[in-house]
């Protein structure tokens, strides 16, 4: 890379990532600081790219169109980028992203899970937020994104890759998990691993025709309760498990209606389902009673 371009990719990131955080209304300084520093094309093999925007509501698969050369500059905007166009798999959109990741309150030397890392450009941004002093647990099923993770993330030595499902996987004692696949209920594990004051955001989906639609949930943990709120609507890909066809068709109906967002609490006690119930699962409850 010349000097020249290498000077113009540093100010296109740095645009970048004032534009998202303008767009996302990010309050974390820091977060809008790692967007400027991670290099997306790093993460995202040699372009040409594919670009995806999506029509919200009516599609869920993007509609791609390539990049005319391989400039880094041209995935320095808003878009997705195709990761595997056939099973619609991308690097999501950043102002989304942030959204989420802001809303998770990170603070430096933090540890932190993310579920459903992808190629790791993610984890690697809530490593810069976390700094050295934290860490990063990133997880990912699909073994091929594991290792192309693995091969990406070597310059940041706080990031363990696991490959696995990570609904199951024990991470130990952390203050967030942050999940990016479509799930019907938060695994039990994750909830006991949060430390007192933590905080797990994921999206609460139904599955759709055209993949996963809902909303993403924020749940922070006080004491032995956990406080829930909705965040905003979302479609995303769904998790392998954390599904339940039986949840489906309520599931879809709360979300549909709005009601989703009266969401105060995720209950972890034995109770027999009422009008407070938005998600009654095995073993947990979204409710709309303050717990």
């Amino acid at each position: 890379m010349s000097p020249a371009l290498g000077l113009a990719l540093d100010h296109y990131r740095r645009f970048y990532a004032e534009e998202i955080g303008a767009v996302a209304g990010i309050r974390s300084q820091a977060l809008i600081e790692a967007f400027a520093t991670v290099p997306r094309e790093h993460f995202l093999g040699p372009g040409p790219w594919k670009l995806g925007s999506l029509d919200f509501g009516m599609n869920l698969a993007p509609r791609y169109v390539s990049t005319e050369d391989a400039d880094p500059r041209r995935i320095y905007h808003n878009v997705l980028v195709s990761i595997d166009e056939t099973r619609h798999l991308n690097n999501g959109a950043p102002s989304a992203l942030a959204s989420w990741l802001d809303a998770l309150d990170i603070a430096v030397g933090e540890r932190v899970v993310h579920v459903g890392a992808g190629v790791g450009y993610y984890s690697a941004i809530l490593a810069q937020v976390v700094s050295p002093r934290g860490s990063v647990v990133a997880i990912e099923v699909d073994e091929k994104l594991a290792s192309r993770a693995r091969a990406n993330l070597p310059g940041w030595n706080t990031v363990e890759v696991v490959s696995g499902d990570g609904s199951c996987y024990d991470p130990g004692p952390v203050d967030a998990i942050f999940v990016n696949a479509g799930v019907m209920y938060p695994s039990s594990l994750w909830l006991d691993r949060l430390k007192p004051g933590g905080r797990l955001v994921y999206p609460l989906t139904f599955d759709a025709d055209t993949g996963g639609k809902g909303c993403m949930l924020l749940v922070k943990r006080e004491g032995e309760s956990y406080a829930a709120r909705c965040t905003g609507f979302v479609m995303i890909y769904s998790c392998t498990s954390l599904q339940d066809p039986e949840l489906n068709g309520a599931l879809a109906k709360q979300i549909g209606s709005g009601k989703i967002f009266s969401a105060q609490s995720l209950r972890r006690d034995q109770h027999e389902a009422d009008d407070t119930c938005l998600v009654h699962a095995k073993d947990s409850c979204l409710s709309s009673k303050l717990i």
